[in-house]
């Protein structure tokens, strides 16, 4: 038996043994649970997928994306109990996107590097599109918004609607940085809503500069608020070594064990 039987093997045990879960005489929790009660743990596990992605512990990852799939073939049985779809039709339905999009693979078409792949993955993409629908319809507002905002600017990018390069976009930032401590160093009535929204045009502006620097602003914030994590434990631990446990610490202090723990 090669990977693929086995894998496919693995799926169709999976799947019967969460129709089992729900069948009569299966789980309480399992046979309660509804498409709206499982928002949040597919969420959840989405993330913890990702952190133990950023780990680099193989089996943890290997671990957190069964349980992600887990929740696909969760959903797609509650759907198959009222005969709107099942999780084959869901195996199936992206297996065949893949082929169609993918004509350079599977059919004739020829491309050039991963920039031609894309390209060519788009112009199928847009074919699929609805009359008037717009390119950024794929694009969640559920997702979170920095990342939300670098697919946008990605989405537009792909029919030229950009800025020619990074230094293009630099500029843009600066400019919004100026426009947003203008709006602070105002007396307008209504600077607490103008500064929310130039707040919002220089994240934007960010993403896209994130985006030009071949950066994942997602994953670089991330990373960045981790650091910052790390050292404000490191400070927290030096605060009760040295017995400072209640009230407001000297900012001389905290300065100095900040920068122990940038050295640390």
């Amino acid at each position: 038996m090669d990977r693929h039987e086995r894998a496919g093997a693995a799926f169709t045990r999976l799947c019967a043994i969460m129709a089992r879960l729900r069948a009569p005489g299966g789980c309480p929790w399992d046979k309660a649970q509804t498409l709206d009660s499982l928002k949040p743990y597919l969420i959840e596990e989405a993330y913890e997928t990702l952190e133990a992605l950023e780990e680099g512990v193989a089996a943890k990852h290997c671990e957190e994306l069964g349980d992600l799939l887990l929740q696909i073939v969760f959903q797609a049985e509650i759907c198959n109990e009222t005969g709107r779809f099942d999780a084959a039709a869901v195996a199936g339905g992206i297996a065949t996107k893949l082929e169609r999009r993918h004509p350079h693979v599977f059919g004739e078409v020829q491309v050039q590097g991963a920039a031609g792949a894309l390209l060519s993955w788009e112009t199928v993409k847009a074919t699929e599109r609805a009359a008037g629908e717009s390119r950024l319809h794929g694009v969640p507002k559920t997702m979170p918004a920095l990342l939300r905002a670098y697919r946008t600017g990605e989405k537009a990018a792909a029919i030229g609607f950009d800025w020619p390069d990074s230094h293009a976009v630099a500029l843009k930032v600066e400019e919004e940085w100026k426009e947003l401590n203008e709006v602070v160093d105002s007396d307008a009535a209504d600077k607490q809503a103008r500064s929310a929204e130039e707040l919002g045009d220089l994240l934007f502006a960010l993403s896209s500069y994130a985006r030009h620097l071949g950066v994942d602003p997602e994953a670089a914030l991330r990373a960045a608020t981790d650091k910052f994590a790390g050292r404000f434990r490191y400070v927290e631990t030096r605060l009760k070594e040295t017995g400072h446990v209640k009230g407001k610490v000297a900012p001389e202090l905290l300065d100095a064990l900040w920068n122990e723990a940038k050295k640390a």
